[in-house]
């Protein structure tokens, strides 16, 4: 399974594309992004000299149909934004990549660090070529089965698999932490403590072995 890294270019189209070349000392942090089939709402922590000006061309926006201030200090500011063009999103969605955040927009581009099948991973440069979105792979790695099972336990291995396999870490998620329990004939309390472990090792693995 490889795991690779992508710098998007952003259609010019895109509200962030727009306001992050205009705003060049400008620095967004997606720290979630719930995409929908006809508009996606994000959760963005904006660092800049001064976001008020920035903020109200957000605002002004024409593919920004909600944008919520959650939280402001001298150079940073927590934004909750509805984007009713979320073209970025959009090859995502069609070819099912988990997206990893949070992620950084700087300057018109996006770094994107993804986790996936070989297949999954051509289709995606795939749909991205085909929706007109420029991309360079910075890096593409191999996680070997050896790998995995140095992290994990079987237990673990077993109740991850199949919480990824009925969509629990997919957003929106399609099923609960207490079907995935049912699937696996365990409480909800255990699958929730295993998941919690396995995942903090995968995120101790995945830290121990970044760039």
């Amino acid at each position: 399974m490889p795991r690779a890294k992508f710098t998007i270019t952003i259609p010019d189209e895109s509200w962030i594309s727009q306001i992050s070349n205009d705003y060049s000392d400008c620095v967004f942090k997606v720290i979630t992004v719930l995409p929908g089939s006809e508009s996606s709402v994000a959760l963005l922590e904006v660092t800049a000299k001064n976001p008020v000006p920035m903020l109200a061309d957000i605002e002004h926006q024409e593919d920004i149909t909600m944008l919520e201030l959650l939280w402001k200090d001298e150079d940073k500011a927590l934004l909750q934004v509805e984007t009713s063009n979320p073209l970025l999103l959009d090859p995502i969605q069609e070819i099912g990549v988990p997206l990893q955040t949070p992620f950084e927009v700087v300057d018109g581009t996006a770094s994107w660090e993804l986790t996936t099948s070989s297949d999954r991973l051509s289709a995606l440069g795939e749909q991205l070529e085909a929706s007109g979105i420029k991309f360079d792979i910075d890096y593409v790695r191999s996680i070997s089965d050896s790998d995995a099972e140095s992290v994990l336990t079987d237990r673990q291995q077993q109740v991850l698999l199949a919480a990824v396999e009925q969509g629990y870490y997919e957003t929106p998620r399609r099923t609960t932490l207490t079907d995935v329990a049912e699937s696996m004939n365990i409480s909800k309390a255990t699958a929730s403590d295993i998941l919690h472990r396995a995942e903090g090792k995968i995120i101790d693995w995945f830290v121990a072995n970044a760039v």
